[in-house]
């Protein structure tokens, strides 16, 4: 190859896209027989439904090589509550596969008001190398804890980190968000599951509001579709009507997916998702998002 050849071809590479990325953003991930990490009743968020079985970092990579993913999101699991040990394990031991976010606050965690979530949320950050945490005011349906004062510090901590939250939460609640996301618009917050949505409701018990809060710039959705689905039949067409007034509200950039099989749906059936689209919503996104850009996080 002359010198002429190799400066063509390395400009031709130069120029040519780099891969968008693959991104789940979101899987938990538990272990059941392993004594470093155990699972105890007393600190779980779900003390009536734990494991019998394993999901482990190992198995998550297996998937990951099986539909061509190339990150995960780790969303902490309920079974640990507020032990954050294993998600921490899990970006440690393979860096730059996974990204964790944490449980800190809220039903049997830690209580909005304590004055250390602050610290906590730093601490999960800069040592353990999480991104950000899963609020769940979903348990709490008849307790507003979420936009109360005593959670500014949290958030405002949240800010100086540059974190994300995921919002597990009741269509009752989604307004509670519009409130967090205009006080703290340096948080990026993902609405996880559509917010739970009864598909058969008015729009005014829910969906509205969620569509709303698309005029915050530092709101996005997680699609989910098996959440709202009435049939649970896969690949949930009785939600893709939603799914279409969340696309036009929001847009592909605001928008991500989570689960394998999900990931599935949205690159091969949703028929009105362009290919561009379907990079943002498959990994462009979530990429950013949860920092997978950042090599060294915290």
């Amino acid at each position: 190859m002359t010198r002429r050849q190799l400066l063509s071809s390395s400009a031709l590479l130069a120029a040519a896209p780099a891969k968008s990325p693959v991104v789940n953003a979101a899987e938990h991930a538990w272990v059941t027989h392993d004594p470093r990490f155990p699972i105890n009743p007393e600190l779980a968020v779900c003390p009536t439904n734990l494991p019998k079985h394993d999901y482990s970092a190992e198995q998550i990579l297996a998937d990951m090589k099986s539909y061509n993913v190339d990150h995960v999101v780790i969303s902490h699991v309920c079974y640990y509550g507020r032990d954050n040990r294993y998600p921490a394990h899990c970006v440690k031991t393979y860096p730059g596969k996974f990204a964790a976010i944490g449980l800190l606050v809220g039903h049997r965690l830690h209580s909005p008001a304590d004055k250390e979530n602050a610290s906590r949320l730093e601490r999960l950050v800069k040592e353990d190398g999480f991104i950000g945490l899963r609020l769940s005011p979903i348990y709490d349906r008849d307790v507003v804890w979420f936009n109360d004062p005593v959670c500014y510090p949290l958030w405002k901590k949240a800010e100086q980190l540059g974190c994300t939250f995921n919002i597990f939460l009741a269509p009752h609640q989604v307004r509670q968000v519009g409130d967090m996301a205009a006080r703290f618009p340096g948080v990026n917050i993902v609405i996880d599951h559509i917010a739970m949505i009864d598909i058969t409701a008015p729009d005014a018990d829910g969906f509205g509001p969620l569509l709303e809060l698309s005029k915050h710039p530092n709101v996005y959705v997680r699609t989910s579709l098996h959440n709202p689905s009435k049939t649970r039949q896969l690949p949930f067409r009785d939600v893709w009507p939603f799914l279409r007034r969340m696309y036009d509200a929001y847009g592909p950039k605001r928008l991500v997916y989570a689960n394998f099989y999900e990931m599935l749906i949205m690159k091969e059936l949703i028929p009105f998702f362009t290919a561009e689209d379907k990079e943002w919503i498959l990994g462009r996104t979530a990429y950013r998002l949860y920092a997978f850009d950042k090599p060294k996080r915290g």
